[in-house]
C-alpha cells in the first residue's frame, strides 16, 4: 500500500512571519533614542526571519525534497542575480546599506559658460574655510531669488571628482577640496569658473573604513597665500595658494603622540593670527609660518568637530568638541578656560558648538544623545563655571551643523529638519526628511544639501515648515558641506562636484 503525503505544514511559517511583522511595527512605531538602533534591530529581524524560513522549508515543512531543492535553487539564483546586478556603495547616514546598478555610469563633465563674472566681484564674497567666513555656517551680504521656477539655477559646471567627503574652500577664482586616488590624497584647486585643476598635491595616505567611507573629511582653510589642509590620516599640510607647492607638513596625531579618531581624521584647521589650531588628542596650535608647536591644550580623545573661534563673558576663546569633553582654551597660550563633559556614548562629536549669546554656548550629537544648552558665569576668583540649562532629545546633529536665526535653531534632527526654541529646548516643529546633509544660512532663507544631493531652500520660520524651492543638484549619497562663493554654489560627494550659478536679488 502506498505511503500517503502528509499535508504541508504552513503554520510555522505564518508565525515566523507574522512575528517578524510585528517585531517591525514595534521597532518603528516604539520612541527611541536614534533612528540608527530601529534600523539595525529591523535588519536583524530580517536576518532571522530569512534563517527560520529556510530552517522551517529543509526541517518543518513536509515539501517533498524535489520542492525543496528547487525553492533553494531559486533563492541562490537571486542572491547570483542580486551579486550580479547590484554593487555595494556603503551606507546611509542612517546605516541602510546603499546599492546601485552595476553598469550605472560615471558622473558625465558637463560645462556651460559662467557669464564673465568678474573675480574683482568674488573677492568680496569669498568662502575661504568651513562652514565660511565665521565658521557659523552663515554667509551674508547676498540674497536669494528664491523663485526657482521663473529663474532655476543655472550649471556652470559638474564633473567627476575623488572620493572623500572634504568641502571645498573658496577664494577669488580658486576652489580647493581634498579627494583620493588609488593610494594617494590629493588637495586640489579649481578655477571656480571652469572646473579645470589649477595645481594639485599629494600625499601617499589612504583611509578607507565602512560605514565612514573612503577618503580625506576635513574642508582645506585659506588664508593669506597659504592654505592648511589635515588628511584622513592626520597630515597637517601648509600649501601656496597659488602653486600648492608644499612649504611644510607633519603628521598631528604622530607629532602629538596621540590616537586619531576610529572614523577616519575630519578637523579643518583653524587659522587664529599666526597660529593654525587644530585637534590632535586635544587643541594643539602651531605657527603658520613654520610649522613648530607653539602650545599644547588639555590632553583628550579628539573627535570629530573643529575648533571654534568665540567670545564668551568678554572672554575671547578657542572651544573644541572633543570626544566625550568640551573644551575652551585660551587662544594665544592654550591655557583651560573651562571644560565640560560630554555623553558617555558612542555619539561621535561632528557639529560644531554653537554660541547663542555672550553667555550661553549649544551643543549637539546623534546617535540619541540630543542636545544640551551650556551657561556660564564666573566665580568669585574670575574661574568660568558652567551650569546645564536645559538638555533634550529633539535636537541630534549627527554629521550636520546647527543653526541660530532670529532666536530660533534650525537643523537636521537625526536627518529631520526641525526648529527648536533655545529658551528651554522645546521643539517648534519637525519636518522634512532630508537625511543627514548640511545646512547654510543664506542672509534670510536656510539652504539645505539632502543626502541624496539635492539642494533645498527653507523658510527659518519658528511657526511652521516652509519649503521654497527644490533641485537635483548631485547624485548618489551626499554628507559634504556646501560652499557659496557670492551667487556660485558648489557642491561635491564622494563621487561628483558641480557649481551653479544661484539666482540673486541683489548683492553687496
Amino acid at each position: 500500500m502506498a505511503q500517503t503525503q502528509k499535508s504541508i505544514r504552513w503554520w510555522p511559517l505564518f508565525v515566523i512571519l507574522s512575528l517578524a511583522i510585528l517585531g517591525i511595527i514595534v521597532i518603528w512605531i516604539v520612541e527611541a533614542g536614534h533612528r540608527q538602533d530601529k534600523v539595525f534591530w529591523i535588519t536583524m529581524v530580517v536576518i532571522l526571519t530569512t534563517f527560520l524560513g529556510v530552517l522551517w522549508l529543509l526541517c518543518f515543512s513536509r515539501l517533498r525534497w524535489r520542492i525543496k531543492f528547487i525553492a533553494l535553487a531559486i533563492v541562490a539564483l537571486c542572491v547570483f542575480l542580486s551579486t550580479s546586478l547590484f554593487q555595494f556603495k556603503g551606507f546611509s547616514g542612517d546605516l541602510i546599506p546603499i546599492f546601485e546598478w552595476r553598469w550605472q555610469e560615471n558622473p558625465t563633465t558637463f560645462r556651460q559658460d559662467s557669464g564673465g563674472t568678474s573675480t574683482t566681484e568674488m573677492s568680496a564674497m569669498d568662502y575661504p574655510q568651513f562652514l565660511g567666513q565665521h565658521r557659523n555656517g552663515v554667509v551674508s551680504g547676498i540674497k536669494l531669488n528664491l523663485d526657482w521656477d521663473t529663474h532655476p539655477p543655472k550649471l556652470v559646471w559638474r564633473q567627476p571628482i575623488g572620493a572623500g567627503w572634504s568641502g571645498f574652500a573658496v577664494v577669488d577664482n580658486s576652489a580647493i577640496t581634498q579627494e583620493q586616488e588609488g593610494d594617494w590624497e590629493k588637495v586640489v584647486c579649481y578655477e571656480l569658473y571652469t572646473g579645470a585643476i589649477k595645481w594639485s598635491h599629494q600625499d601617499r595616505a589612504r583611509y578607507n573604513a565602512p560605514p565612514a567611507g573612503l577618503g580625506p573629511r576635513a574642508t582645506p582653510t585659506i588664508s593669506e597665500n597659504r592654505v592648511y589642509t589635515v588628511g584622513s590620516t592626520g597630515i597637517l599640510n601648509c600649501l601656496n595658494f597659488e602653486t600648492g607647492e608644499q612649504l611644510w607638513t607633519t603628521n598631528i596625531f604622530e607629532e602629538n603622540k596621540a590616537k586619531p579618531p576610529p572614523w577616519g581624521v575630519s578637523i579643518s584647521p583653524l587659522v587664529f593670527g599666526e597660529l593654525v589650531i587644530v585637534s590632535a588628542g586635544g587643541a594643539v596650535a602651531y605657527h603658520r609660518e613654520t610649522g613648530e608647536i607653539v602650545w599644547t591644550g588639555y590632553r583628550t580623545q579628539s573627535g570629530y568637530s573643529s575648533p571654534l573661534v568665540t567670545t564668551l563673558l568678554g572672554t575671547e576663546q578657542i572651544v573644541l568638541f572633543n570626544q566625550g569633553l568640551i573644551t575652551a582654551h585660551e587662544p594665544l597660550t592654550g591655557e583651560l578656560l573651562w571644560k565640560q563633559p560630554w555623553v558617555e556614548t558612542y555619539a561621535e562629536c561632528v557639529a560644531q558648538p554653537v554660541p547663542i549669546s555672550d553667555d550661553t554656548l549649544l551643543a549637539s550629537t546623534g546617535y540619541g544623545a540630543g542636545a544640551k544648552l551650556y551657561q556660564f558665569s564666573r566665580n568669585p576668583t574670575g574661574e568660568f563655571d558652567v551650569s546645564i540649562v536645559w538638555e533634550t532629545i529633539n535636537l541630534k546633529a549627527k554629521f550636520t551643523n546647527i543653526i541660530y536665526y532670529k532666536d530660533y535653531l534650525f537643523g537636521l534632527d537625526d536627518g529631520i529638519f526641525a526648529c527648536i526654541n533655545p529658551s528651554d529646548g522645546t521643539r517648534q516643529w519637525k519636518r522634512g526628511r532630508y537625511g543627514h546633509g548640511q545646512t547654510l544660512l543664506i542672509s534670510d532663507v536656510l539652504l539645505v544639501t539632502t543626502e541624496s544631493g539635492d539642494v533645498v531652500l527653507v523658510e527659518p520660520n519658528p511657526e511652521r515648515h516652509v519649503e521654497h524651492a527644490r533641485f537635483a543638484a548631485l547624485t548618489g549619497k551626499t554628507w559634504n558641506t556646501p560652499a557659496l562663493a557670492g551667487r556660485y554654489l558648489l557642491v561635491r560627494n564622494d563621487r561628483e562636484a558641480a557649481c551653479y550659478e544661484l539666482p540673486v536679488i541683489n548683492t553687496k
